[in-house]
């Protein structure tokens, strides 16, 4: 099917039900000329609650027999990290364009077969980074675009939990389902934040370190756990990446750590003209954004005027709009893959004690 075949109404299914699918379900349900007519989850209470809640009466718990049926033309994919790659591939050689919640894979390797699979079946293959989608987010955009910082020379990306390990014993700790601890799971928004107001550049080397120290000893959780719960993964995380043209940035993550009580997120980039930071503490988005400049030969800050984003809203839309607008080839996903990549190089720096450069996990997808 071409984009001169696609129906006037487009049918999505949604595999996997937790926060995200959910979002995904309402943002849909928002847009004209888009139907969720069928959702997915093995947790056959929570599937009822959504078919109720929403309208929607084709309920599966295997996500095969939802990717099999032929009127789905969309399938987002909310599930937990370790079924992103099976369920999006099988979805894309199905004939159906997929959304990806973050991180796009566990490793590079799946995240190659997955952009492979986008471009060998000629779908998109689009990643659901909502806070790039922030109204602080993108009015610095603008303001970077049109030359307001200058060169930006160095930059920060950083998420800091003081207490925020999520769900212990479950599947965001335990490698094998999730690939990795906060880095993989908040350092990924943070850095497509970074790399999204950079625009794009090209990353030649990390050099990372990780720490678990709390999370092992049932310390960190948002509920009170025993010592001894399943935790395989960092609670801690921090690399220092060297970009093109003798750019860095600096990347911090953590689910626990004793530092401010707070769950704060954002960035900081200084440029040959002017500075900027975004910070968010517990996930406001009014005053988050300072610019800092001279003005009349003196330090000055400008604090705009901001508007709260439409997070995955907009996510879903723009994804829409590149599925109706028919330039396929430019979206199968490779944002998403140079994310993994990076993060890939940062747990390999972090295991191997030594920087790690980005042709040493790169393909050739």
């Amino acid at each position: 099917m071409t984009a001169m075949e696609l129906p006037q109404l487009l049918r999505v299914g949604v595999v996997g039900l937790g926060w995200a699918g959910e979002t995904h379900v309402k943002a849909y349900a928002g847009l004209p000329n888009v139907e969720v007519v069928a959702v997915a989850d093995p947790r056959s209470e929570r599937l009822n609650d959504i078919g109720k809640t929403y309208g929607i009466t084709n309920l599966y718990t295997d996500y095969t027999e939802l990717i099999a049926r032929d009127d789905i033309d969309i399938v987002s994919v909310a599930t937990p990290n370790h079924l992103h790659a099976p369920v999006t591939i099988a979805a894309l050689e199905g004939g159906k364009h997929v959304l990806c919640e973050k991180p796009l894979a566990r490793t590079v390797a799946e995240g190659e077969a997955m952009v492979k699979a986008a471009i060998d079946n000629r779908r998109v293959l689009k990643i659901a980074f909502n806070h790039r989608q922030r109204g602080d987010v993108q009015v610095l955009k603008s303001y970077i675009d049109q030359g307001g910082l200058g060169r930006v020379y160095h930059a920060k990306a950083t998420w800091m939990r003081r207490s925020g390990i999520p769900g212990m014993g479950g599947w965001f700790t335990t490698r094998e389902m999730a690939g990795g601890g906060p880095l993989i799971d908040l350092g990924v928004h943070v850095l497509d934040m970074a790399m999204y107001l950079l625009n794009e550049p090209e990353v030649v080397a990390v050099s990372g370190a990780t720490y678990a120290e709390l999370g092992p000893r049932g310390r960190g959780s948002r509920k009170a756990t025993a010592v001894g719960s399943t935790y395989e993964v960092e609670d801690l995380a921090t690399a220092f990446i060297r970009l093109a043209d003798g750019v860095t940035l600096l990347l911090e993550a953590s689910w626990a750590v004793y530092g401010k009580n707070n769950d704060d997120f954002g960035v900081s980039l200084y440029g040959t003209e002017g500075g900027a930071e975004i910070d968010i503490k517990n996930y406001v988005w009014q005053d988050t954004l300072r610019i800092f400049t001279d003005t009349g030969g003196v330090p000055s800050e400008i604090r705009p005027q901001l508007y709260p984003g439409e997070g995955h809203a907009a996510v879903v839309r723009d994804f829409i709009e590149i599925v109706r607008g028919g330039d396929w080839s430019n979206h199968v996903g490779r944002e998403g893959l140079r994310r993994t990549q990076i993060i890939e190089a940062c747990y390999l720096s972090a295991q191997q004690g030594r920087e790690v450069a980005l042709v040493d996990v790169a393909g050739h997808v």
